[in-house]
């Protein structure tokens, strides 16, 4: 891993960690972005990024387990290989999309339990409830939008400086 990759995996793992996720997680998934092949095996993984098997076994667990990996075996390897799995991006959003339900749902309830009493806290309960209403309605319209553009555009390949 040269120094460029090495940056670009901690940044990952930092943005991990600022997500309240494992820092080693985000570092697994960054390498996994940036690795010269599609597939890593957990002892390719620890080599790369200088972390115990262990580690990445549970860091793989978790990222599976969250949906963004993903474990493929190849045809005469004894060992498993875990590559990002296909679509993982959307489906984060559409787990956050599920998780600003819940916290709708929460805020509505709290809101009942007030009742009409003028309470210190019911203007944040509004304010809550209302941003979460926003975003559970707003959110899957977005995401269906990129979907649409992403599959109406044709790939082509990213340049150094093209995207910010």
């Amino acid at each position: 891993m040269n120094d460029e990759q090495r940056s670009f995996v901690e940044e990952f793992g930092l943005a991990f960690e600022r997500l309240t996720l494992p820092r080693m997680a985000g570092r697994v998934l960054g390498w996994l972005m940036i690795s010269s092949t599609p597939h890593q095996s957990i002892d390719e993984l620890a080599e790369a990024l200088v972390a115990s098997r262990a580690s990445i076994s549970t860091m793989t667990r978790l990222l599976i387990q969250i949906g963004i990996i993903e474990r493929i075996s190849l045809p005469g390897v004894r060992h498993d290989f875990f590559r990002i799995r296909h679509g993982a991006v959307q489906h984060l959003l559409r787990q956050r999309v599920k998780e600003v339900t819940v916290f709708r749902r929460l805020a509505e309830r709290g809101l009942e339990i007030q009742g009409d009493k003028a309470t210190p806290t019911r203007q944040w309960l509004e304010e809550m409830y209302d941003i979460y209403t926003f975003l559970e309605r707003e959110l899957p319209a977005l995401l269906e939008r990129w979907e649409q553009e992403r599959g109406n555009r044709h790939l082509q390949p990213v340049r150094k400086g093209s995207r910010s």
